[in-house]
């Protein structure tokens, strides 16, 4: 799941009179840059630190200049009276966060693509924190169609047995990777809802599937809970906490210190995990 990371600025000073800087010219560039950070609509672009920053800036009815890093890169937003000087100016100031920011997004992109699946034999999928590995196994459709077994070989990952032919396209693999999955992810997401409702004392009533793109969870006050099948990719500690996230909201449909006090009773060390899922890299499905 990729991260939007904001920060807003006030700043109470005058505008400048003055204009836009100077575009940077390509000797600037080779002498000054050592990497280079481009946003796909950028339209300005500034040196900060060592970093040649390619942006976005839109100007709009706001007090304040915003910059926010997200996967495309740097947007700045700033209001229409404030002269470009000025919108340098705190550019500068910001840069060391600006270019921290840039690089955890570019780091965090390549980690996402270095962990694409090929979607062939013996490629490898990551199921409740650890690898399985695929096998197309076309004597499996005779019984059960997909099914996870200990791989014969010690040391190596258990092997998911899909009743395809050997000659399998891609997509017919993905297809069947990601409906044994899903069933794996009610399955347990079901068990997992059962063991925490009564600790909460809340009743569910209603699980959906969700493949939302921004969210892992969600929970409405009739007790119907919308968890992300990707979930199965994670440890039982994570799924669990998201489980009880949403159990959670039964009780208090906010996020405020008495809904965070709710989920600490049962995780102890939510912090941790919610942490370590905001940080947590899982394959493109694709």
């Amino acid at each position: 799941m990729r991260e939007l990371i904001q920060l807003t600025l006030d700043f109470l000073t005058p505008a400048s009179a003055s204009g836009a800087p100077s575009p940077l010219d390509s000797a600037q560039r080779q002498s000054v840059a050592t990497i280079e950070y481009r946003h796909p609509r950028a339209n300005r672009e500034v040196l900060l630190a060592h970093a040649l920053v390619a942006y976005e800036f839109r100007r709009g009815k706001r007090r304040t200049v915003g910059f926010s890093v997200g996967p495309d890169g740097l947007v700045v937003s700033a209001p229409r009276w404030l002269a470009l000087a000025d919108v340098q100016q705190a550019l500068q100031e910001k840069s060391a966060w600006i270019v921290r920011k840039l690089e955890e997004v570019r780091h965090r992109d390549q980690r996402i693509a270095a962990s694409r699946i090929q979607w062939r034999d013996g490629a490898d999928v990551p199921y409740l924190g650890q690898p399985i590995r695929l096998h197309l196994d076309p004597a499996q459709s005779r019984g059960v169609r997909h099914a996870l077994e200990p791989s014969p070989q010690a040391g190596l990952p258990p092997l998911l047995k899909l009743g395809l032919p050997h000659h399998a396209t891609e997509a017919q693999i993905r297809d069947a990777v990601q409906a044994w999955l899903m069933r794996e992810a009610r399955r347990i997401f079901t068990e997992r809802l059962n063991h925490f409702a009564p600790d909460l004392g809340v009743q569910w009533r209603r699980l959906a599937l969700s493949s939302a793109g921004t969210r892992w969870g969600s929970a409405r006050s009739d007790g119907s809970i919308r968890l992300h099948w990707r979930l199965v990719h994670f440890r039982m500690d994570v799924i669990d906490y998201v489980v009880v996230h949403e159990l959670s909201h039964l009780r208090v449909m906010d996020h405020s210190p008495r809904f965070w006090d709710t989920v600490r009773s049962v995780v102890p060390d939510y912090a941790q995990v919610r942490q370590q899922l905001k940080e947590a890299c899982i394959p493109p499905w694709d």
